[in-house]
């Protein structure tokens, strides 16, 4: 599974998002994938405002998710994908 954050640099709510998903065990078993949302105007103008964005499936966190959140999130993941 591929969990996607979305972020730019110099964001220090990013670098915060990014630090408590690293700790977090249920991580360990997924891809993370930090997207900087700077190298597309498109994913500026849709995620800029609500940095940073932790996208798993069709599921979309705003900050600020607490470690519960994202680990209901990618449950509900794995429920959904095929054995």
């Amino acid at each position: 599974m591929k969990v996607l954050l979305f972020g730019t640099a110099h964001c220090t709510l990013c670098e915060c998002a990014l630090d408590l998903l690293v700790s977090m065990p249920e991580m360990r078993s997924v891809t993370l994938e930090v997207v900087d949302v700077a190298d597309s105007p498109a994913l500026e103008s849709r995620y800029g405002p609500r940095l940073p964005v932790l996208a798993i499936g069709g599921r979309e966190l705003d900050w600020p998710f607490d470690p519960p959140a994202v680990a209901a999130a990618i449950a509900a993941e794995r429920a959904t994908e095929s054995p």
